[in-house]
């Protein structure tokens, strides 16, 4: 595995997930259940997490967030499984999880106001900036012609984090939130690099075969 493929959760511990939730998957593409709809409930539920964080309970608002992190993981196997995948139910997708993003980090940033803890409600805010900047310099870069789907915490890791932490005790819900804050930002860096490396070498003069053809032409007869 490359650097840049290196991330907070191993994909040998994502693929065991997806593995474990696939019976949920067969089960609701039996009963015939929209993906669309379970995008829609995931970013419910996550309203309903931020909402628990105002209300200072910090550990419903943590349960919320890995309840509507488990839909959001979902509705894409649910979407291929049943035969249901669309361009349309991707853009969705996306566009709910800024949304359901948003509304956790500020759930999160609001029970750290109402806790007077004002320095880790300034990192609640570089989370924010950090995630929708991992979300945006891949949705650019992509639009672009580059690929961006690489750094440490993607979506997934800053679910967990945020979700595990807020459910264990606020003080893990401290930390979390500004290994967010470091490794979100740090992750929209790596974007930009990976792509800027794609730029240099897509420019870059063909130098070697440059080389190739002038020893050619030295070996050939007169």
């Amino acid at each position: 595995m490359t650097s840049h493929e290196k991330r907070l959760i191993p994909q040998s511990f994502q693929n065991g997930y997806m593995r474990l939730i696939a019976p949920l998957v067969r089960l609701f593409t039996r009963w015939g259940i929209s993906p669309n709809s379970l995008t829609a409930a995931g970013v419910i539920i996550t309203f309903f997490a931020a909402v628990a964080f105002f209300l200072e309970s910090p550990r419903w608002g943590g349960f919320l967030v890995l309840l509507g992190g488990l839909c959001d993981s979902i509705d894409g196997s649910l979407a291929r499984n049943s035969g249901k995948a669309s361009r349309f139910g991707a853009l969705l997708d996306s566009s709910v999880d800024r949304y359901a993003e948003f509304a956790m980090l500020f759930g999160i940033g609001g029970f750290f106001l109402l806790s007077r803890d004002y320095l880790s409600s300034a990192g609640t805010f570089l989370a924010l900036c950090g995630s929708f900047m991992v979300s945006y310099t891949r949705a650019r870069a992509e639009s672009l012609g580059f690929a961006a789907k690489v750094g440490i915490m993607q979506r997934p890791e800053r679910i967990v984090f945020l979700g595990a932490g807020a459910l264990i005790h606020p003080v893990a819900l401290q930390i979390a939130i500004w290994l967010v804050a470091l490794f979100s930002n740090y992750t929209a860096l790596q974007r930009l690099r990976f792509a800027f490396k794609q730029d240099s070498a897509a420019s870059a003069p063909p130098q070697k075969n440059a080389r190739l053809k002038t020893a050619s032409a030295a070996k050939s007869p007169p």
